[in-house]
């Protein structure tokens, strides 16, 4: 089917999306800005409860409001949010339908439906476990906080590297609401706005909407392939919460939700690596690849929360009730080329030709928590909960012959079910009003059963040679179900002294675990299962406001050790596989640090830095790497790392995948007033350290330093209530491999080129 990007959107979702966007476009009254030149007081609910950053005894950034609207504007998806602040980076290798998560180098390369993440995404306080569910649009926040560390006192399981926390602009009870919109480079149109009404005395409305479109931009030279235009989207997204509050011993904020996404699959570009470096080979140009192949992804999700409180004198009673669905399916060419099917040294070719998809027919997840916690003012204060998580989902795997005119030839249909139960509790008490102690336990039951409901295979090679042509002959080969429970306590234990007004510093051990995962039996791998892996952190620090709130900084130093660290082992001489390993224990290290300060009344900076030194400890852990058996006349990468007998590469002392050592981030800003308003200039940059793509090390699949920059030129007028700009991401136009493909021929993916655009918005 080929896919055009260009057509009018016909999904509801469309239409409400530019309506609702356009119809934010009139005049209203504007938020008060804070103080000049003074920072406003940073709140986050880290600990369940609203709280000054500078109290709470762990390493967390946010990310400003101003800033996500700047970042917002581009028309990107939530992989903008990477390197925003220390430690934090985002990859995928689906584009914009499947992001991967890492915080302090922690994450998981696991390119399947199924996969788990160490980093949790917390939307609204409705944890998105499926990694499809983490990429729903960033749009109309309040705020967005990055906790790093073991979270699993407070949010559970699969948060032993952290926890990015997303929450929405709620409800008011004020008539107000803006509108956003943006026109940029490849035809990019980006609408996004909110409606804020009352709805009686004691309830209030708001809808948000966000659409986000962009031309194909990428050409296919190969003729005969069926997808010649590339690169599109649409993207577009829905809230509405309805907050009711009725007096002040109860409050309901119920959430309604959606996503509809069509557009172009992760482009993988065949043999762009130039052999024995990471440098891009001579002629590559980013608007062209070679594909025989069908290219297209969609996606829809939706989904609901009700959040209810009740003040019951001296204690607070919360439940929290969170439903959600999706269904995706995403094609592409993932060998990147197109014939003739030789070894050819030059962009597009490839060895062989490979070409899938994945898709979930069906998915719910379904979450509930009761959570109480007292409300006094003594130095004593607790929490306690219970929480219970279901998942039950389906994944399908494709298949394709181009050759034959792309029929589907081989299929696979898993089915995986997950369910949770967790008690936890919490406790704080102030010794003396400077020191202040905190500690909590949480134990969790985690179940996961796994079972191949269908497969077959039909003339694609790999499977014929393993002999495996349908589900009775795989069965043959081992097993294809799995049944696991795993039990496990996690905690957490902090102190934080004030030093004096407006400086404390810290200290925090923690503890979380990531549950069993399991990968099915297909074509190039039988089944894999790796036990539940534990992290065990520590960290101290010092949390600062300074020169009467002009500045502020955060700085903080860690060590980690996980125990049995869940590793995906993907591609190589094998195939197309997935392979799930246990290392015996990795280990990371460094700190970080936020500074923002205003340097002169009209001259706003802010500083992250993040360092994090990784290391696999393993010494008989062994990977296959880069190669296949059609490919002989010329080796896929160059390894650096020792290999054994067999030609695998022993892992011992590498860094984790998609680890940079640094992390840094600047932004800038410089604003005038005028007669009638402000003009204003604002600069902002992330840069990143190499990485590896994989688990092993080789030249090729290195990928090399990676800065980005945006600039935005605006003026704001009217009492602040309208702003146009202009603004440009990726302003050098620096282009990358972000990711790579190893086991046909130099294949790799790149990061978006450089951007320019117009954007006007309004507020009422």
């Amino acid at each position: 089917m080929h896919h055009r990007h260009a057509a009018a959107p016909a999904h509801p979702l469309h239409r409400l999306a530019a309506a609702l966007a356009l119809a934010g476009l009139a005049p209203a009254a504007w938020a008060q800005a804070e103080e000049a030149g003074k920072l406003q007081t940073i709140t986050v609910t880290a600990e369940r409860r609203s709280e000054n950053i500078l109290e709470v005894p762990s390493s967390i950034s946010t990310i400003n409001p101003e800033l996500l609207d700047v970042l917002a504007t581009s028309g990107q998806d939530v992989r903008v949010l990477s390197g925003r602040v220390p430690s934090l980076n985002i990859e995928s290798s689906f584009g914009r339908a499947f992001p991967r998560f890492y915080i302090r180098g922690y994450g998981n390369t696991d390119f399947r439906l199924n996969a788990s993440q160490p980093v949790s995404l917390v939307y609204d306080d409705i944890v998105q476990e499926n990694p499809i569910l983490k990429g729903f649009p960033a749009f109309d926040l309040d705020r967005v906080e990055v906790l790093r560390g073991p979270q699993g006192t407070l949010f559970g399981r699969n948060t032993p590297a952290g926890v990015v926390k997303f929450e929405s602009a709620r409800p008011t009870r004020q008539r107000e609401g803006y509108g956003s919109l943006t026109l940029g480079s490849f035809t990019t149109i980006n609408a996004e706005g909110a409606i804020n009404v009352p709805t009686s005395a004691d309830s209030a409305l708001r809808v948000s909407v966000l659409s986000q479109n962009r031309d194909d931009w990428v050409t296919n030279t190969y003729d005969a392939g069926p997808t010649q235009k590339l690169e599109g989207y649409s993207d577009n997204a829905v809230r509405l919460q309805w907050l009711l509050q009725s007096g002040k011993d109860f409050s309901a904020l119920f959430n309604l939700h959606g996503r509809d996404f069509d557009g172009s699959s992760r482009l993988f570009r065949a043999n762009i690596i130039k052999p024995g470096t990471n440098d891009f080979v001579d002629g590559f140009d980013p608007k062209k690849v070679a594909y025989d192949g069908v290219n297209r992804s969609e996606l829809q999700n939706y989904g609901g929360s009700a959040r209810l409180r009740w003040d019951l004198g001296g204690l607070a009673l919360h439940s929290i009730t969170g439903y959600e669905t999706v269904k995706t399916y995403s094609g592409g060419d993932i060998d990147g080329g197109a014939p003739p099917y030789v070894f050819a040294g030059g962009p597009g070719s490839i060895p062989f030709l490979s070409e899938t998809a994945d898709g979930m027919p069906d998915h719910v997840q379904i979450t509930q928590e009761f959570r109480v916690e007292s409300t006094g003012s003594g130095p004593l204060g607790w929490q306690a909960g219970v929480y219970l998580f279901h998942e039950d989902y389906k994944v399908e795997s494709f298949g394709f012959d181009s050759t034959a005119g792309n029929v589907e030839d081989q299929y696979e249909r898993v089915r995986q079910k997950n369910n949770a139960y967790a008690v936890f509790g919490a406790l704080n008490y102030a010794v003396t009003p400077e020191l202040k102690l905190r500690g909590g336990l949480r134990y969790t039951i985690d179940k996961k059963s796994f079972g191949v409901e269908a497969y077959y295979s039909n003339e694609f090679v790999p499977a014929v040679l393993n002999g495996k042509p349908d589900l009775a002959a795989l069965a043959s080969f081992g097993p294809l179900s799995a049944d696991i429970s795993d039990r496990k306590m996690s905690g957490d234990l902090s102190a934080t002294y004030a030093l004096s007004k407006g400086v404390n510093i810290y200290g925090r051990a923690a503890t979380g675990f990531r549950g069993s995962s399991v990968q099915g039996a297909g074509p190039f791998n039988d089944q894999s299962i790796a036990k539940p892996e534990t992290n065990t952190s520590f960290e101290a620090g010092v949390k600062a406001e300074l020169f009467d709130k002009r500045a502020r900084v955060n700085f903080g130093v860690f060590s980690y050790t996980v125990k049995d660290l869940q590793l995906t082992a993907v591609g190589g001489a094998t195939g197309n596989a997935n392979v799930l390993l246990n290392a015996k224990k990795a280990v990371g290290q460094g700190f970080e640090l936020d500074l923002q300060a205003y340097l002169t009344s009209s001259l706003l900076a802010s500083l992250g830095l993040g360092y994090n030194d990784t290391e696999i400890k393993d010494p008989a852990l062994a990977v296959s790497v880069c190669g296949n058996a059609q490919n002989l006349v010329t080796p896929n990468c160059t390894v650096t790392d020792p290999t054994n007998a067999n030609g695998q590469a022993l892992i011992n002392g590498n860094p984790l995948p998609q680890a940079p050592k640094t992390t840094l981030n600047f932004t800038l800003k410089y604003s005038q007033p005028t007669p009638d308003g402000q003009w204003y200039v604002l600069t902002d940059w992330t840069h990143r350290s190499k990485v590896n793509f994989f688990l092993y090390e080789s030249k090729e699949f290195t990928g090399k330093e990676l800065t980005e920059g945006g600039l935005r030129l605006g003026y704001q007028w009217g009492n602040g209530k309208y702003e146009a700009a202009l603004f440009g991401r990726n302003i050098t136009n620096q282009i990358r491999i972000v990711g790579g493909i190893d086991f046909d021929n130099l294949t790799g993916f790149i990061n978006e080129p450089r951007t320019w655009g117009v954007n006007f918005r309004a507020n009422f």
